[in-house]
């Protein structure tokens, strides 16, 4: 079983992107910022009524308090929506560049370090860059032939 240590590590771990996404993106603050002020405004002005049947009907209505809810309702989606991108969001263009970069030089190195494909690719890797001629073969143990 997982202590509670170890659940507080979890639930932070997976918090951590939604946190960075709110750190870095301005338009998500704002929508929370407009969503919590508008829904302050509606509970304000439904917390001064004595009853709750007094609340229930002014909210029925008044149509500024029910525009008032629609605008926390689209501000929560906006925001709901940008947090949603966290997740499927790609790779920063940066970064996305490097993963593309060390997934080809993983592959080269694979082709060319691969026992069965490797000194086919090899040698023709040589004839390329070096030309068809044979000056030289290597021995082992440092001496050319010619």
């Amino acid at each position: 079983m997982t202590n509670t240590k170890e659940k507080v590590a979890d639930a932070a771990a997976s918090a951590r992107p939604y946190v960075e996404r709110a750190m870095r993106d301005k338009e998500l603050r704002d929508n929370v910022r407009n969503a919590y002020t508008s829904a302050r405004a509606v509970y304000d002005e439904l917390a001064s009524r004595r009853r709750m049947s007094d609340a229930a009907t002014r909210l029925a209505a008044d149509k500024d308090l029910q525009d008032e809810i629609r605008s926390v309702i689209d501000e929560l989606r906006n925001a709901a929506g940008r947090v949603k991108n966290v997740k499927r969001g790609g790779p920063e263009p940066g970064r996305a560049a490097w993963n593309g970069l060390l997934l080809f030089v993983g592959i080269a190195l694979g082709i060319l370090l691969n026992p069965i494909t490797g000194p086919a690719v090899r040698r023709m890797l040589a004839r390329k860059l070096f030309g068809s001629q044979n000056g030289f073969v290597y021995q082992g143990n440092g001496s050319k032939s010619s």
